[in-house]
């Protein structure tokens, strides 16, 4: 029997890994496609996002959310019984697609692919990293080690690199392709600068690709062939030797709930101006909008904020704004949630 390819998905927050694997579900030319997508936070945003690409190939049940906490730490509990489910349908899909968290160490899930319950079913294709090169043109990634010197030694109560850091190099260092996204957002001269300070942390024979959006043939992505999983001894990791143990505590995550708005263009403004000031990395969600019949689908990474429209409102299902937050640990939730709301609520009043 052959083995289902699986392609894993990784990617710092807001990188682009739901937009890219909606893309592949609408172009996937009739092909089976199953996703799993790892939920960071209460509300399932990104499957929800995915549901409403109306692709009759991908049906509701073909997209499954594991929504119990970060991928990597819940491979046993959460991810491997999911397989195992897909891979033994009557029908089973003809390629899986794993939406990493943002948060996730893609080697521990790597490694469960050498597990017996699904080693013989199913094998890693390969694992594509998708890079924000815009957020990395701004500086949200330091690797440059004298450069992280210097700013330790101006810094007295830093005394580690952040887990951001961390995460970047960690899904650069086990990616087979790597996905530069969201060039259409800088220069030629930046992103020549930004590719370069990316393939320092890439490991050798990896590919990297650019993107704009999201956009990636799937013939690019899909049927690399790789079998990651036996492959494991060159995808180094600062967490090899200790059992794949990580801290997401790092990381705060919420949700913030409101009503119908008005203005989109206004909810944008003013969830700019809370974003700025409480370096918040992410925000993203599912927005009402009175007098419209689809979902608003909102998406911040820093200040930039993107928003479209996908399906329409279901019959009885309620017309909720839910926004999920995610932001370094240490924010202050307690004033960043009624701005939040405030947000939303002056929206409606078309403030």
């Amino acid at each position: 029997m052959a083995k289902i390819p699986t392609t894993v998905v990784t990617g710092f927050l807001g990188s682009g890994k739901t937009t890219l694997i909606r893309h592949l579900l609408e172009n996937a030319g009739g092909r089976r496609l199953a996703v799993v997508v790892n939920e960071f936070g209460d509300v399932g945003v990104d499957g929800e996002i995915l549901r409403g690409c109306g692709v009759e190939s991908c049906t509701e049940e073909d997209i499954v959310e594991l929504a119990n906490g970060c991928i990597c730490c819940t491979v046993a509990d959460d991810f491997l019984p999911t397989m195992r489910k897909l891979i033994d349908r009557d029908s089973p899909p003809e390629h899986i697609l794993v939406e990493t968290s943002g948060l996730a160490l893609p080697k521990p899930l790597v490694k469960a692919f050498t597990w017996p319950e699904v080693r013989t079913r199913a094998t890693v294709d390969g694992v594509v990293a998708l890079i924000d090169a815009d957020a990395v043109a701004a500086g949200r990634f330091a690797h440059d080690e004298a450069a992280l010197d210097q700013a330790r030694r101006a810094d007295p109560t830093l005394d580690h690199d952040t887990p951001l850091e961390e995460l970047f190099e960690e899904q650069l260092a086990c990616a087979d392709l790597v996905v530069l996204n969201k060039t259409d957002l800088v220069d030629a001269g930046v992103l020549a600068t930004v590719e370069a300070e990316v393939r320092a942390h890439m490991r050798p024979g990896a590919k990297l690709i650019h993107a704009a959006r999201g956009v990636v043939d799937p013939a690019v992505l899909l049927g690399l062939g790789v079998g990651a999983e036996d492959d494991l001894d060159s995808r180094p990791s600062h967490h090899d030797g200790a059992d794949d143990d990580h801290d997401h505590d790092d990381f705060d995550t919420f949700v913030v709930a409101g009503g119908e708005i008005v203005s989109p263009e206004a909810t944008s403004g003013l969830l700019t101006s809370v974003i700025e000031d409480h370096d918040i990395l992410r925000v993203k969600g599912v927005v009402a909008v009175a007098g419209k019949p689809s979902r608003l689908i909102l998406q911040a990474v820093g200040p930039r904020i993107q928003t479209y429209f996908d399906r329409p409102w279901r019959a009885g299902e309620a017309r909720i704004s839910r926004l999920v937050v995610i932001a370094e640990k240490g924010v202050d939730q307690a004033a960043v949630t009624p701005r939040v709301q405030a947000a939303l609520a002056g929206a409606a009043e078309g403030v």
